[in-house]
């Protein structure tokens, strides 16, 4: 689609990647090492909100981690999403206002990434943002405002630009 003005085009604000394991210890440790490889960034850890005992969660316990990726490099691991699903994704993988979010059970499904033992096999979450130029209005310290109703991306505007930018198709 061809946006007579460059502020009216969407583009990927930020890929977050997360990977939950359930408990802190060597294997939350593996995790981030893998994220680590796959991504050259360094996870954050992610921190249980709830205390469940019948799953021996901890409130205040570690249990995953994420990584925001942003810019070309955020691009480039949407795109190696993209190819770890075969180039098919599904409607109900976007929301009302535009973002993406699907999993992978591997992640040696990725391209390029190869199988160690001392890791395992662990799958992950990856979630896109989609924006327009100006979001930057309800963010910013001063003057916060609300984005215009025109100004929002909607589901079939993201899948459009999904569509085009990675030539993926949309079942």
């Amino acid at each position: 689609m061809e946006y007579l003005n460059k502020m009216q085009a969407p583009r990927i604000e930020k890929v977050v990647v997360h990977i939950c394991v359930g408990q802190s210890g060597e294997e939350l440790v593996k995790v981030e090492t893998l994220l680590n490889r796959l991504t050259d960034v360094k996870p954050v850890r992610t921190i249980s909100i709830h205390r469940i005992p019948a799953w021996g969660l901890k409130k205040g316990e570690p249990i995953g981690c994420k990584v925001t990726l942003r810019n070309e490099s955020a691009v480039d691991f949407l795109k190696k999403g993209f190819s770890a699903k075969d180039n098919i994704i599904k409607k109900s993988y976007f929301d009302k206002v535009g973002n993406l979010s699907f999993g992978i059970h591997e992640y040696i499904d990725l391209p390029g990434a190869k199988y160690d033992p001392e890791i395992g096999i662990f799958g992950m979450n990856i979630n896109a943002t989609i924006e327009r130029p100006g979001y930057r209005i309800k963010k910013r310290n001063l003057k916060k405002t609300k984005v215009p109703a025109k100004n929002l991306i909607n589901k079939d505007e993201a899948i459009e630009f999904i569509k085009e930018k990675f030539n993926v198709k949309i079942e």
